[in-house]
């Protein structure tokens, strides 16, 4: 791909996602303005998969296999049996608890490596 291909792209891109909940394409052939909004649904699934993907790279680094696996299994288990979940303000709730999970196991493996 040519340097001005690439810059042309990056520009479309770009002005796709100027604003939030609209997408203007702007010149970008093949795609036509059209009115997108991000459901609440989306933007808290994006919430959950971000906090489980940071639990388990926080796993990564704990030192004893064991407790890797153990905490791995936790972990999976735990997102697992809630999956189903519908109700905005539990998921909320779930989400709160899980990032301050992730803290605590962040702050003892600090602890550990000092």
């Amino acid at each position: 791909m040519s340097g001005q291909s690439y810059k042309y792209l990056k520009t479309c891109k770009r002005q796709q996602t100027k604003q939030l909940g609209v997408e203007r394409s702007a010149g970008c052939p093949g795609t036509a303005d059209r009115q997108t909004s991000l459901s609440p649904q989306f933007l808290r699934r994006q919430q959950v998969l971000q906090l489980y993907r940071r639990i388990l790279r926080a796993i990564r680094d704990v030192p004893a296999e064991a407790d890797r696996c153990y905490l791995k299994d936790w972990a999976r288990e735990e997102f697992r049996r809630n999956k189903d979940a519908t109700d905005e303000d539990a998921i909320r709730m779930m989400i709160t608890q899980g990032n301050m999970q992730l803290q605590e196991l962040q702050r003892t493996l600090k602890l550990a490596k000092s």
